[in-house]
C-alpha cells in the first residue's frame, strides 16, 4: 500500500471504486458515501417508522419501471420494425420521457443557486431564561439542515459572484420545525416588503436581453439603488468583501429581522440572531472571485462538500443579541423595526447560545437541497416575530412561493421538509398528498373521532402570539420618522473597515458604476455617497471621471465598530487547501512529510504535478498526484508550497493549454501563472531547496511578507500554518490612502 494511504483527499464520487469493465453480476444498489446523510425516515405526519434514512433510494437489482416492473432494455425504443416509427405502445419509452420533460421544478427567484449540508445544533441553555423554546434548553441536541446560497443568479449561474448570500437553517426540533432564515449581511436594501419585487426586478438580469447574470455592474440595479437610499446601507456591504466570501464555512449568518423571545412567565425580549463562523470571516479578493466563475463556477459548494467529506467539519456559533421590548422599539437610537439597520456589537453583545456542527452531505442534491422549503412563519414556542415591514410581508410571500415552487399545498411531507414531531393539522388532501388520513372528522370540535385533535394549553407546548397591546393609530401607507436616516449606517460601516478593506469598498464601486451605461445613473450614486464619507466618493469619481459632489445632508457620526473588519485576527485552518507543486526531481520524503504535516493539522494537501498518477514507484514511497499543470488554478489553494525547480512539462504549449504562455526557459508557464497569481492575492508561498528557482522566474522575491523557506517540511508546515491561520498576507501590499 502506498505509504500514505491514510490521508483522505476529497472528491470520492462513490461508495466504492468503478471497475475498469462495466459490472455485469446483478447486485443491489451502493449505500450512501460515509460523509453522506439522508432525511431521517418519518412519516408524512411526522411519527417515526423506525426505518433507516436509506429506505426511500433506490432498492432491488434490476431495473425496473415507476411501478416495479423489471426491463429488459432501455436503450431501444419500440418500433415497427429496426427502421420503422416508433409505437404509441411503448409505456416504457413514455414512462422514462414524460417523468424526464417534468424533472425540473420551478426555480427560486431568489435564492436558486444553493448548496446544503445536514448537521446538528447543541444549545448551551443560556438562552433558557429569555425564551421557553424547548431546543434552546441546556444541552438539547437537534438535528437541522443548512442552505446557503446566493440571491441574484439562476440555478446555472456561477458561485463567486459580488451578491448577498443566503444563510437558512431548519431545526427539526421535537416542538415542531423552526426556521431562521437569514443572509451572509445583516441589513437589507428595503424597508418595506412590498418593494421586493422591485428590487428583484431591477437587480435581476435586463428583461430584454436578460444580461448580466448574476450581477449586481448594471444600469437598472443602480438606477433602483440610487433612487431608494434606504438600499445605501446594504449595498455598502454588498460592495465590501463581505460580498465575495472565501467560503460558506468562512461566511457570518444574520436572521436581519429583530425577533421576540417568550420565557417560561411569558416575558419578552426584543432578540437580532447571529452565526459566527468558528473559522472566521475570511472573503476572496475580486480577481480571483473573477478567474474562480470561470475556472470552477462551482467553488463554493465544493468546497463545502469537500471540507465535510475530509472531516473539517464547518461550526457556526449562535448567538443573540437582546434588547428590551420597550413600547417605541429603539435601542440607542437605532429603530429595532428598521430591516436596514444593524445594531453594533459594541453596543450590543452578541451572546452565545448553542454551536451548529454541519457533519454530511446530502444524498440527493434534488431531493434535499432543491425540495428545501425554508419559511419565517416556521416558529416553535418561546419565539414570535415582530411588526418590521420587511419580515410581515415574508410571513406570507415565502408560503404562497412554495405552494407554487413545489406544486401544491402538501410540500411539507416532502422528506427533507418533513417536522420530526407529532402532525395532527386537520389538512386534507391537494396536490401531491402523500400521507393517508384516517378518520371521518377532520373539523373540530368533532365527536365521531373521539374529539382527536384536540387544543393544547400553554402547559403543554402550544404557540402563543404575544398578545401585543396596539396603540390608537391611522390606517395609512407611511413608514415612520426613524426610516428616513439612510445614510449613517453606510458611514458607520465604512470608516469600521481597515484601509486596506475600505480600498476593496472603492475598488468595487468603481468596478460596478463603470459598468453602468447611463451617466446619470452614476451620477446619482455619487451623490449618495457623498452623503455616506467625502473621501470614498471622491475616489470613486476620481475612477469614474466625474467630479466628486458635495453632501447633501447632515450625517450624524458614530463611534466604529471593529467588529465589522474582517482583517486582524487569528483563526483555525482546518479545511483550508493547500498546494504543493512537485516533480520527478523533488525530495519525495519531503514532499510526504510536508502531506502528513498537512493533514495533522486538517489542511487538505494536494499535489501539483506535470502529469497525473504517482511521482515516484506507486506502493515505496511515491506521492500520488491530485494536480496537473493543465487543471490547477491558484484558486483553488490557500497556500502553496514549492518543492520543485517546475521545469516545462511536454504539454507547455499554447496549442495545448493557452495558460501556458510563450514557450521556452526552465520554468513551466502555467507554474509561473499560479505562483504569480498566489503572490497578488495575498497568499502565503512556502518554499525549499529547488523551489526557489520557480520564485525567480515568477518574479517574487524571497524578502517579501508571506513568503517563507525552511530546511525541512515540518518547519515549512508550521510557518505557513501560522500565516493560514490570519487568512492573508495583508502587509504585503500596504493601502493606498483612499485612494486619492
Amino acid at each position: 500500500m502506498p505509504e500514505d494511504s491514510n490521508i483522505q483527499i476529497p472528491g470520492v464520487p462513490a461508495s466504492e471504486p468503478a471497475s475498469l469493465q462495466e459490472p455485469t453480476t446483478p447486485r443491489e444498489p451502493l449505500p450512501p458515501k460515509p460523509d453522506q446523510q439522508a432525511p431521517e425516515a418519518v412519516s408524512p405526519t411526522g411519527s417515526p417508522t423506525g426505518a433507516p434514512a436509506t429506505a426511500r433510494a433506490q432498492s432491488g437489482q434490476y431495473l425496473t419501471t415507476a411501478q416495479g416492473l423489471r426491463l429488459g432494455d432501455t436503450d431501444h425504443s419500440l418500433k415497427a420494425g429496426s427502421r420503422g416509427p416508433i409505437l404509441l405502445q411503448d409505456h416504457h419509452l413514455r414512462e422514462k420521457i414524460t417523468h424526464f420533460d417534468h424533472e425540473r421544478i420551478p426555480e427560486r427567484v431568489v435564492h436558486a443557486r444553493g448548496a446544503g449540508a445536514h448537521g446538528v445544533f447543541r444549545s448551551y441553555g443560556t438562552a433558557a431564561n429569555i425564551t421557553r423554546a424547548g431546543f434552546l434548553a441546556k444541552d438539547v441536541e437537534t438535528p437541522v439542515f443548512v442552505r446557503f446560497s446566493t440571491v441574484l443568479g439562476s440555478r446555472g449561474s456561477a458561485d463567486t459572484v459580488r451578491d448577498t448570500r443566503g444563510f437558512s437553517t431548519k431545526f427539526y426540533t421535537d416542538e415542531g420545525t423552526y426556521d431562521l432564515v437569514g443572509n451572509n449581511i445583516p441589513v437589507f436594501f428595503i424597508q418595506d416588503g412590498i418593494k421586493f419585487p422591485d428590487i428583484v426586478h431591477a437587480a435581476k438580469p435586463h428583461p430584454d436581453r436578460e444580461i448580466p447574470q448574476a450581477q449586481s455592474a448594471h444600469d437598472t440595479f443602480w438606477d433602483f439603488v440610487s433612487l431608494h437610499t434606504e438600499a445605501q446601507a446594504h449595498t455598502m456591504w454588498n460592495m465590501s468583501d463581505r460580498g465575495i466570501p472565501r467560503s460558506y464555512r468562512t461566511m457570518e449568518g444574520f436572521g436581519v429581522h429583530t425577533f421576540r423571545f417568550v420565557n417560561a412567565e411569558g416575558r419578552t425580549t426584543l432578540v437580532k440572531f447571529h452565526w459566527k463562523p468558528k473559522q472566521g470571516v475570511h472573503s476572496l479578493v475580486w480577481e480571483e472571485a473573477q478567474i474562480i466563475n470561470g475556472m470552477d463556477p462551482d467553488f463554493h459548494r465544493r468546497d463545502l462538500a469537500d471540507a465535510i467529506e475530509a472531516g473539517a467539519f464547518p461550526e457556526w456559533e449562535l448567538g443573540v443579541q437582546t434588547f428590551p421590548d420597550t413600547e417605541d422599539q429603539m435601542f440607542e437610537g437605532i429603530d429595532l423595526l428598521d430591516p436596514t439597520k444593524f445594531v453594533p456589537e459594541e453596543l450590543a453583545p452578541v451572546q452565545p447560545i448553542g454551536v451548529m456542527t454541519l457533519n454530511a452531505n446530502p444524498t440527493n442534491y434534488f431531493a434535499e437541497t432543491e425540495q428545501v422549503a425554508f419559511h419565517p412563519g416556521h416558529l416553535v414556542p418561546g419565539i414570535d416575530v415582530t411588526n418590521d415591514p420587511l419580515l410581515q410581508v415574508r410571513l406570507f410571500s415565502y408560503l404562497d412561493t412554495q405552494i407554487s415552487r413545489l406544486g401544491g399545498p402538501n410540500f411539507a411531507q416532502i422528506p427533507i421538509n418533513r417536522p420530526q414531531a407529532p402532525v395532527n393539522d386537520m389538512l386534507r388532501d391537494g396536490m401531491h398528498q402523500q400521507a393517508v388520513h384516517g378518520g371521518a372528522a377532520p373539523y373540530r370540535p368533532n365527536s365521531l373521532d373521539g374529539g382527536c385533535p384536540f387544543l393544547a394549553g400553554q402547559d403543554v407546548g402550544a404557540f402563543i402570539d404575544v398578545p401585543e397591546e396596539l396603540a390608537a393609530s391611522i390606517k395609512e401607507r407611511k413608514n415612520p420618522a426613524s426610516f428616513d436616516d439612510h445614510f449613517s449606517q453606510a458611514r458607520l460601516f465604512f470608516r469600521s473597515l481597515s484601509p486596506v478593506e475600505r480600498d476593496h469598498v472603492i475598488q468595487a464601486y468603481k468596478f460596478e458604476l463603470g459598468k453602468c451605461y447611463e451617466k446619470s445613473i452614476r451620477e446619482r450614486q455619487l451623490a449618495a455617497l457623498a452623503n455616506v464619507d467625502a473621501e470614498l466618493c471622491a475616489a470613486v469619481a476620481k475612477g469614474l471621471g466625474l467630479p466628486a459632489p458635495e453632501a447633501t445632508e447632515q450625517v450624524p457620526d458614530s463611534d466604529p465598530s471593529p467588529a465589522l473588519s474582517q482583517i486582524g485576527g487569528t483563526w483555525p485552518v482546518a479545511g483550508r487547501v493547500v498546494g504543493i507543486l512537485a516533480d520527478a526531481d523533488s525530495d519525495l520524503a519531503a514532499v510526504n512529510a510536508a502531506r502528513k504535516a498537512l493533514d495533522a493539522e486538517g489542511i487538505v494537501p494536494l499535489v501539483i504535478a506535470p502529469a497525473g498518477g504517482f511521482l515516484g514507484p506507486e506502493n515505496d514511497g511515491g506521492v500520488p498526484v491530485q494536480r496537473t499543470y493543465l487543471t490547477a488554478r491558484s484558486t483553488e489553494f490557500d497556500a502553496v508550497i514549492v518543492a520543485a525547480s517546475a521545469a516545462p512539462a511536454p504539454d507547455a504549449a499554447p496549442g495545448l493549454d493557452a495558460k501556458a504562455g510563450t514557450p521556452g526557459g526552465g520554468t513551466d508557464p502555467r507554474a509561473v501563472l499560479l505562483l504569480t497569481e498566489a503572490y497578488r492575492h495575498a497568499k502565503a508561498i512556502g518554499t525549499w531547496n529547488s523551489g526557489a528557482g520557480a520564485l525567480a522566474a515568477a518574479g517574487i522575491p524571497q524578502d517579501t511578507p508571506g513568503i517563507v523557506s525552511a530546511g525541512d517540511a515540518e518547519s515549512l508546515v508550521s510557518e505557513l500554518t501560522a500565516l493560514l491561520a490570519a487568512h492573508r498576507v495583508w502587509e504585503r501590499f500596504p493601502a493606498s490612502a483612499a485612494q486619492s
